[in-house]
């Protein structure tokens, strides 16, 4: 890929996953897609995901990011998403 991936890193409250959403990615059903270590991609609802999890800390998502870069995502990295 050589285009850049608005992504912004999750942290799930319970377990502390980092989750990776892609919200400019139309995934249907109102969905977007998502990245996480185990699963990799998927498709999940924003707004449910935003509401279960917390803003990952660069520390936290350093692992994932590293991921995505090496199978080839530019990332756009921010803290949130406004839809237009």
């Amino acid at each position: 890929m050589t285009e850049e991936t608005l992504t912004i890193f999750r942290k799930f409250k319970d377990e502390g996953d980092i989750i990776a959403l892609f919200p400019e990615h139309d995934a249907g059903n109102y969905r977007c897609s998502c990245y996480q270590h185990i699963g990799q991609h998927d498709a999940c609802d924003y707004q449910t995901v935003v509401s279960i999890t917390t803003l990952a800390t660069p520390e936290e998502y350093r692992e994932l990011k590293e991921e995505l870069e090496a199978i080839g995502y530019v990332l756009k990295i921010r803290k949130k998403y406004k839809r237009r």
